[in-house]
């Protein structure tokens, strides 16, 4: 496995690649760093170089026209619908498990899905950003459930516009006025 790092204005980024696909996509410090791994050649490789591309675009405050190639490992089904659905979300909007819950089970044919289920499997992701669980919200606008950090989360809103005060920070995380931003 290759890793490669990329500095956003507010945190370092960590990508990581088999050799040709991108594997993992992950904020420093972040409570998601532990489902990566530590045995890393550091290394650059043309899948880092079309990511990077595809960050740089996007921290300018706009959404790419493209998607670096990635691969998934250990996706379940479940976890494939639900990131089919993370994928659907435009840039600038943000949609609730609830949301997404309720777009799986008609998928399914069923009356009822878990928003609890789906925020286990948004929680899952590997590859933070380009498959974008930030997007994905509380049904009452709570910033919960984010394993990159409810302050890059924040960051991440605010690049594609949104007025995040209109949010809720969950009581156990620090109000968003007091934040110390990496």
């Amino acid at each position: 496995m290759y890793r490669t790092t990329y500095d956003s204005s507010f945190s370092r980024i960590y990508l990581s690649s088999d050799g040709q696909y991108l594997t993992g996509l992950w904020f420093e410090g972040s409570r998601d760093e532990v489902k990566h791994g530590k045995n890393f050649i550091d290394q650059e490789l043309p899948i880092f170089e079309q990511t990077k591309k595809w960050l740089d675009i996007y921290f300018s405050g706009k959404e790419p026209s493209f998607l670096p190639t990635y691969r998934l490992e250990h996706v379940t089904p479940f976890r494939q619908l639900v990131i089919d659905q993370m994928l659907q979300i435009p840039f600038g909007k943000v949609v609730t498990y609830r949301d997404i819950a309720e777009n799986i089970a008609k998928i399914k044919g069923v009356d009822k899905m878990s928003a609890q289920a789906v925020g286990g499997a948004v929680g899952w992701n590997p590859i933070c950003i380009l498959i974008p669980c930030h997007r994905v919200v509380g049904s009452n606008g709570s910033l919960t459930g984010y394993g990159g950090g409810i302050a890059n989360k924040i960051k991440l809103l605010e690049n594609e516009g949104h007025d995040v005060s209109k949010f809720i920070v969950p009581k156990k995380e620090v109000p968003y006025e007091t934040m110390q931003l990496v």
